[in-house]
């Protein structure tokens, strides 16, 4: 085999072992293996960025041999390890996934709908962009509904589905999310919207249709099969998908697929949000459809910040970078003119009538060992009333009454970290707290990893236990067992054992920003230190800060926070293109 060495240097070790696999199944001459290598190296890394393919000339990969199939072949079924299609080399998987998934979104595109009649409900709703989006969905099969923080997509389709179930008989209503917790705050959303004195006629409650994770409503187990599909699509007539910027490339198809004829799809989300974890970033995609123009609506209009708010300056001061690129002190300085100046992070008593707030401590660029106790005090403020809750609930250990205070405390606030390692990384943060924790309550005790308080999120979904990848829940004394622990995972309403849990599982005092995704909390606590400049960008940040109702800290290094605030991602897909008529 040829000498890999050269590509040590750029690629992760497990890329060149398979590199060198895939290349010792097909002979070729040394030179060719050397290209090769190089290639695919390059094609399986971006897969790790979240690109569905690579920029490639034609010439270039001939030297893959039959390793690379064209367009034609491969719509003709043959298979290869990877396919060249209209200047962009995919692995075979990510080039049928594409495939399939334009095929859907035609269909659903095409699909003829019974058009609803609106003139009894022109006073449901007052701004244009939203009558808009009932407009759309009155007439489509397929619809995208999209706007930043406080543009009211929630109350929108509250007053969607009101319509909806007004005016077809027995509707059958499907309301789903990626993550556990999303579907957790879509439902307290829906809730929310569904007591306003306006739709009190139309006699809607939440049990109708109680919002569940993608993986639940396709019926998706142990061997990621779906129960549902294209051949066994989905019993409803209407589906709504909450926080869609966070479908990735797989459960987009296997989602699409899975949606009857005659149904509606009615797609929620940020495209200005961070892209799926996985490959692909779908929603974003399909906004630059040309075809789908008629198909979406972006609300514009800002209902939850107060008119000159700083969270929602801060938010529209990241959309503005996107326009334009600016030397670093400028851009900081415009920062600090027009939203919020450098001081230092103080600790913020919440109440429901206060004004959102931003404050901005910079971090320096090497943090002296001495200098750390201090800003994890700093981080571990944060928690106090957490702290206090817990305290409450110790005190009368034989009554669960207090579970619900406890974890409305723990919602409150939340560190968001770019990192895993390092002094300010996820890790030491959570270690970190965990001290806070057992210094603030000393009578506290651990069994294993385990003490009531520890807050844990799955991260990957347990079809036995019932858990999906981001659950969240917090651990309790057992309600029956004294010398037990179990744990509380609120947007299930469901009680897990401890010792049935995973030991993998994260404690999650921090999380990082891409694990916040459809989550909500009054105060985030951004932390963006030195070593995470090499993953910011203007999405990252922008998710980080419209993880706040109301408090937003920024504890960050100079030099990363201009690269969150200046560097846009784009990722590469080819669906734009296959998606036409």
């Amino acid at each position: 085999m040829v000498n890999s060495q050269i590509l040590e240097d750029q690629y992760p070790q497990w890329i060149i072992n398979w590199a060198n696999y895939i290349v010792r199944q097909h002979p070729m001459s040394e030179e060719l293996q050397e290209t090769s290598l190089k290639l695919i190296s390059e094609v399986l890394d971006a897969s790790l960025q979240g690109d569905s393919c690579i920029l490639q000339e034609q010439d270039t990969t001939q030297h893959l041999g039959s390793l690379c199939l064209s367009e034609l072949q491969a719509q003709a079924s043959q298979v290869a390890p990877f396919v060249y299609d209209d200047e962009y080399l995919y692995l075979y998987r990510y080039w049928q996934l594409e495939q399939r998934l334009a095929q859907q979104v035609i269909r659903l595109k095409q699909q003829k709908i019974l058009a609803i009649d609106l003139k009894d409900f022109d006073d449901l709703l007052n701004d244009i962009h939203q009558k808009n989006a009932l407009k759309m969905v009155a007439e489509n099969a397929f619809n995208i509904i999209t706007g930043g923080p406080g543009t009211g997509k929630t109350y929108t389709l509250a007053r969607i589905i009101a319509v909806l179930h007004q005016t077809l008989p027995d509707l059958r209503v499907a309301m789903a999310a990626p993550t556990g917790k999303a579907a957790q705050r879509m439902g307290e959303a829906l809730q929310k919207s569904l007591t306003d004195p306006k739709l009190e006629p139309f006699g809607l409650h939440l049990d109708l249709f109680t919002p569940v994770t993608i993986h639940r409503l396709l019926g998706l187990g142990h061997q990621h099969i779906p129960r549902f599909h294209l051949k066994q699509p989905l019993p409803y007539d209407v589906i709504v998908i909450d926080e869609a910027s966070m479908l990735d490339l797989n459960l987009a198809t296997l989602l699409l697929e899975a949606v009857p004829e005659q149904c509606r799809l009615i797609l929620l989300g940020d495209a200005n949000q961070l892209a799926s974890v996985d490959v692909g970033s779908v929603l974003a995609d399909l906004q630059n459809v040309k075809m789908l123009q008629q198909n979406q609506v972006n609300l514009v209009n800002t209902h939850r910040f107060k008119q000159d708010a700083a969270i929602g300056k801060f938010a529209n001061f990241i959309q503005q970078q996107k326009q334009h690129i600016q030397l670093s002190d400028h851009v900081l300085k415009d920062f600090e003119q027009q939203v919020v100046a450098a001081s230092e992070i103080i600790p913020i008593a919440l109440n429901s009538e206060m004004n959102d707030f931003i404050q901005l401590e910079y971090l320096p660029e090497n943090i002296q060992p001495q200098a750390l106790e201090g800003y994890y005090q700093k981080l571990s403020a944060g928690f106090s009333s957490y702290f206090d809750a817990l305290k409450t609930y110790l005190a009368d250990t034989m009554s669960t009454q207090h579970v619900q205070t406890v974890i409305q405390a723990f919602d409150q606030y939340r560190i968001l970290s770019a990192v895993h390692h390092g002094v300010l990384g996820l890790r030491t943060i959570n270690s970190e707290i965990e001290k806070a924790l057992f210094k603030a309550i000393p009578q506290l005790y651990k069994q294993g990893d385990w003490y009531v308080g520890r807050p844990v999120m799955m991260d990957y979904n347990d079809y036995q236990l019932g858990l999906s990848n981001g659950d969240i829940g917090v651990c309790f004394k057992h309600r029956q067992y004294a010398d037990q622990f179990e744990v509380y995972f609120p947007s299930l309403d469901k009680w897990v054992l401890a010792s049935r849990l995973p030991k993998s599982i994260q404690t999650a005092f921090a999380l990082t920003i891409h694990k916040s995704q459809g989550s909500e909390f009054k105060h985030t606590m951004v932390v963006l230190d030195a070593s995470a400049q090499k993953l910011l960008s203007q999405e990252l940040l922008y998710t980080a800060i419209t993880r706040a109702k109301t408090v937003v800290s920024l504890l960050v290094e100079e030099n990363a926070f201009y690269k969150a605030l200046t560097v846009a991602t784009q990722r590469k897909s080819g669906l734009v293109k296959k998606i036409k008529t």
